[in-house]
């Protein structure tokens, strides 16, 4: 059997106090560290990394025009073609014409359903954006037991 846990199985479970051993202002810092000491040997899965004054980021990529949305329905509607035309290819021998067909047909409904639902809108949201969560700072923290060995050998990785 693995030593490797499934997180889902420790949502019911408390969480066993920790100790802020390091700080830092971006999320690859403290990843650095927790892959400092998970080179060093020590059992990470006594670390977690905690985000705190968390924000939420909405990046907004451009204006959505009948066109954009035109465009991006079609796009994902060839890659859902694609597939679809691929199993078929699989499936039926020597029809690789359905390939072509499927990619073809899948832009087609993909660019009137991207036109159909930037229509729904209404124009109250006319922009293309990307959602995400920011931290201002990033704490590594480990279980009480475990941290002074992860001091330890933090200090040692420097």
């Amino acid at each position: 059997m693995s030593d490797i846990q499934n997180p889902l199985q420790n949502r019911t479970q408390p969480t066993p106090p920790s100790t802020t051993i390091a700080e830092f202002d971006t999320y690859e810092e403290a990843q650095a560290l927790v892959d400092r000491l998970s080179d060093a040997k020590f059992a990470v899965e006594h670390v977690r990394i905690v985000g705190t004054g968390i924000t939420t980021v909405e990046q907004v990529l451009g204006r959505m025009t009948y066109g954009r949305a035109a465009l991006s329905g079609a796009l994902g509607g060839a890659w859902f073609g694609l597939f679809i035309g691929l199993l078929f290819g699989l499936i039926i021998v020597d029809s690789w014409s359905w390939v072509l067909w499927s990619v073809l047909m899948g832009a087609a409904f993909g660019m009137i359903a991207g036109v159909v639902q930037h229509a729904f809108t209404g124009g109250k949201r006319d922009f293309a954006s990307v959602k995400g969560i920011q931290a201002a700072r990033y704490g590594v923290q480990v279980t009480n037991e475990h941290a002074a060995e992860a001091v330890r050998l933090m200090g040692q990785a420097r």
